[in-house]
């Protein structure tokens, strides 16, 4: 795995690159990821408040990685270095795996490899790329896209959901849980960065009722669950409900409700044999059809084929992942 430094970057993207995937966790009892930090000329790194990096891996290294991952870009109106570009042309030949974080995914964009996809940067930028990316399909309003073997994320915190979204997706869920357990930060956050998007509205004492309704649904993700009914629990009408819950949280209740189902059912795909009609039903969905249905949509593939393709992957991943991380 590798990640590009820059002259003008920013630590806090690259740090959370090599907090997640830098440092060693032989307590996870799996062969963990091998990472190089590089820049396009080995060497000093200028980045931002006068700090300097030094690094001996140059862009050569960068293209090698099985990995590769671009935490910003300097200048999202200027041009993206024609070498860094190459390199993230040369790693995407090979079949690398390309990640950016927030304003990385102009350099993406400026090597092609965005082009006719949907992809996602910092709500402040996505006017500016879908402007000078044309071909780019850009979606403001998520924290994170996996286009598959192109990722990209959010703002800056964004890039630590897709961090952990991708240990999840090479380690499984429960080593997932465990990194984020050690970061202390959730291994999964629903909504989109629609919910921190500026507005002039002030968040209001309502808003925390709508939160102990919200957890108090979590409870009970098994039972019919209505707007009617959640804006009781929040002792308000149903419609100041669903404004304050908007304004909260980016989505509508019951468009939470159903992502907040379909991430309880991941844990019992990846580590049981129950039925899919029954874990359906655990998890509060009216029938098995409704459940493939809102599945498919979050997850851009059935039940079925996810839990295939963890136990598939799980099984996999102690033969290949150490010389994935010797190749990183």
């Amino acid at each position: 795995m590798s990640v590009l430094a820059y002259d003008g970057m920013s630590a806090f993207e690259t740090g959370i690159v090599t907090e997640v995937f830098g440092l060693p966790r032989p307590e996870l009892d799996v062969p963990w990821y091998e990472l190089a930090v590089c820049a396009p000329s080995p060497g000093r790194v200028r980045m931002i408040g006068g700090a300097v990096l030094h690094t001996d891996h140059g862009l050569d290294e960068f293209a090698a990685a099985d990995t590769v991952i671009v935490p910003g870009v300097a200048d999202v109106s200027g041009d993206v270095d024609p070498d860094v570009v190459a390199a993230l042309r040369a790693a995407a030949r090979r079949g690398a795996r390309v990640v950016s974080i927030c304003s990385g995914a102009f350099a993406l964009a400026a090597a092609g490899l965005l082009d006719g996809r949907r992809a996602t940067t910092h709500w402040q930028y996505a006017d500016l790329l879908a402007r000078r990316y044309p071909l780019v399909h850009v979606d403001p309003d998520v924290l994170y896209i996996d286009d598959h073997d192109v990722l990209t994320s959010a703002g800056s915190a964004a890039g630590l959901d897709l961090c952990v979204h991708l240990v999840r997706t090479d380690f499984g869920a429960s080593i997932a849980n465990a990194v984020a357990r050690r970061l202390v930060v959730q291994p999964h956050r629903d909504g989109g960065q629609a919910q921190f998007i500026e507005a002039p509205v002030a968040p209001s004492p309502e808003d925390d009722r709508v939160t102990a309704s919200m957890a108090w649904a979590l409870r009970r993700l098994d039972q019919p669950m209505t707007v009617a009914l959640l804006a009781r629990q929040a002792h308000m009408s149903a419609r100041t409900y669903l404004r304050h819950f908007a304004r909260a949280n980016g989505v509508s209740p019951i468009r939470w409700l159903i992502a907040q189902r379909v991430r309880a059912s991941l844990p019992m795909l990846e580590t049981t044999t129950t039925p899919i009609e029954q874990i359906a039903t655990a998890v509060g969905f009216d029938t098995a059809v409704t459940y493939r249905h809102h599945f498919t949509r979050a997850m851009r593939t059935s039940p079925s084929a996810y839990r295939r393709a963890f136990r598939d992957g799980v099984t996999e991943i102690n033969r290949s992942a150490a010389d994935r991380g010797r190749r990183a």
